[in-house]
């Protein structure tokens, strides 16, 4: 895997695709107040050194990849994904073409 970056890019681009998923409420989230509080917990001060901000980096860009994924993922489906099943003469009518009419006044 390539570097991961600043831990602040990280944070906050995790917190942009929560607000994408959840919509405006998104700081009501259960997910948005562990993120926060977890890079509170993990951060580096003058009195402690966290052995687990790197893996705690990791992880957060993990689940940022994973988000943004699934997003991307239903942003496709979204715009290919079939309509149903199509009669025939709609389909005709898609590649330009006409059906024959079949003797007998049918069809």
């Amino acid at each position: 895997m390539a570097a991961l970056g600043a831990p602040l890019r990280t944070l906050r681009a995790l917190l942009r695709e929560l607000r994408l998923a959840a919509g405006r409420s998104y700081r009501d989230s259960p997910a948005y107040r562990h993120v926060l509080a977890a890079f509170r917990a993990h951060r580096v001060t003058s009195e402690k050194l966290c052995r687990a901000q790197q893996e705690l980096h990791f992880q957060a860009a993990t689940y940022l990849c994973l988000l943004r994924s699934v997003r991307e993922h239903q942003a496709l489906h979204r715009e290919y994904h079939g309509r149903g099943e199509r009669s025939p003469q709609e389909v005709a009518g898609l590649v330009g073409f006409r059906l024959p009419q079949q003797p007998g006044g049918k069809g």
